[in-house]
């Protein structure tokens, strides 16, 4: 009888479904583009701060290495979110451009070659998910948001924490224009150049004036905003809200015949201080996304550690840490997070400790169940004989082996703690006013929602928006990581 030699069947043949396949790497080719020609333009737009940000980062190395004492007093975080958004910056371009180049390159290679070759289960799932254009969609929106976070100093176009001239910017609906004086008057240092002579003196005050360039944006004259004004003699008479006042011509950094006020544009509108929302918007995206991936980050990690260790040891081992994990899903999380936040106080830190130490217990229950399947198959049997010790086995053989329900668990869950930790800023147990986080946002407009209804609206839409995105991301990584769900 003669045997059919014919092309198999088998999922791990790559000719299967190479339509579709070409096609999202089209579209994955286009999104790499255009992400590259964007962080591209964003780079030469603002080329002066980021050249600022890299001389600002090399004078504090200095000055870390020569005067440690000296960079601690001048340090700050913003200057930080400065140094990571100009690294981002230039760092992802690079890596966009190398992905974009090897898709390219292995696209025509696949057009020239087209033979069946076999793939490794990753490639296998990672095929699968780049099938499922939904889940494809929202992790193209979900790159679009935390490059907004790394990129927050360099793309919002205000502070989000000025309020200067609320009588003029408050509750200003979104689009709107308005008119701002430019004073000679520079704005203040936040801190004073030292006096003195010396390389650790030079080194002080060269950082001191790049994190005011940083902190200003090239833009070292304080702004006076009006709605309206104009020029009589060597006078101007401008108008704030129901006040009319006058400055003298002087006073401002132009003449009559040269630009003596700007227009500024409030993309999403102002709050009751007069505080930029797209600012405030993006800044807050900063703290929703970072406490979001740090506390899935911590809480996997430690629900796999225990519900590996308990999995294979069992005994005592098992029974103990199954019963604390009994407890702690038994009693309620919200009560619990409460609970430490106000017996310790709130913070950030506090928020990711708190919503990391009530998260985890699920993760653990679920890799224990894997472990009791996977320890006593021929490998782990194979890997006892050959007199490998517990804790290669543990992190060579078994923990690799329960990744796919954690992974999917992880996409799963950094909703639902961002919603977790909106919830406790809109309650005003999470992150304090003044530093912008996407709940206390919301708060701060949820008296006003009926007549200025842009406060609230825009983080809801952000909240929203990235929610739906992290759950489709795990519908897609569920779907690419079940065998029974491949086609």
């Amino acid at each position: 009888m003669k045997t059919d030699t014919g092309t198999p069947s088998s999922p791990l043949n790559i000719s299967s479904g190479a339509g579709p396949i070409r096609s999202e790497k089209k579209g994955t080719i286009f999104f790499l583009l255009i992400s590259l020609v964007a962080f591209l333009l964003i780079l030469l737009i603002q080329a002066d701060l980021v050249l600022i940000s890299f001389r600002s980062l090399f004078t504090a190395a200095a000055l870390f290495v020569t005067a440690p004492e000296a960079f601690r007093q001048i340090f700050t975080s913003e200057i930080l979110e400065f140094w990571t958004a100009a690294l981002y910056l230039v760092a992802v371009p690079i890596i966009l451009g190398l992905i974009a180049r090897k898709s390219f390159r292995k696209k025509t290679s696949n057009q020239q070659t087209k033979t069946a070759e076999e793939l490794s289960l990753g490639k296998i799932s990672l095929r699968a998910f780049m099938r499922h254009t939904i889940a494809l969609y929202a992790s193209a929106i979900i790159f679009v948001l935390y490059s907004a976070a790394f990129l927050a100093p360099f793309i919002a176009p205000f502070s989000p924490y000025d309020q200067q001239d609320f009588l003029v910017t408050a509750y200003q609906p979104p689009l709107t224009q308005l008119d701002a004086l430019i004073l000679k008057q520079p704005k203040n240092l936040i801190i004073p150049l030292q006096k003195g002579s010396g390389t650790t003196i030079d080194l002080t005050n060269t950082l001191i004036s790049d994190f005011q360039l940083l902190k200003t944006r090239n833009e070292p004259n304080a702004i006076r905003f009006v709605n309206e004004y104009r020029i009589a003699g060597d006078t101007v008479i401008y108008r704030q809200g129901i006040r009319t006042k006058r400055i003298a011509l002087s006073e401002l950094a132009g003449s009559e015949n040269q630009k003596i006020a700007v227009k500024r544009t409030f993309i999403l509108g102002t709050d009751q201080y007069g505080r930029d929302i797209l600012s405030r918007v993006i800044y807050g995206s900063k703290i929703s996304l970072s406490i979001g991936f740090l506390v899935v980050l911590i809480s996997v990690t430690l629900g796999t550690v225990i519900g590996v260790t308990s999995g294979y040891f069992g005994g005592w081992i098992d029974a103990l840490m199954m019963r604390i994990v009994d407890v702690l899903i038994a009693f309620p999380a919200l009560f619990l997070i409460l609970i430490i936040i106000a017996t310790f106080g709130n913070s950030i830190y506090l928020i990711v400790f708190t919503l990391s130490f009530t998260g985890w217990m699920g993760v653990a229950r679920i890799v224990r169940s894997q472990v009791l399947s996977l320890k006593e198959q021929e490998f782990i049997l194979a890997a006892k004989s050959l007199g490998l010790s517990s804790t290669r086995i543990i992190f060579r053989h078994l923990a690799p082996n329960t990744l796919t329900p954690v992974i999917i668990a992880a996409t799963l869950r950094i909703g639902s703690i961002i919603l977790t930790e909106a919830g406790l800023s809109f309650l005003g147990l999470g992150v304090q006013p003044p530093t912008p986080s996407w709940g206390n946002i919301i708060n701060e407009g949820r008296d006003s929602l009926l007549n200025y209804w842009w406060i609230s609206t825009f983080p809801g839409i952000a909240i929203l928006t990235t929610v739906v995105c992290f759950n489709l991301i795990g519908d897609g990584v569920r779907d690419a990581l079940d065998p029974r769900m491949r086609g």
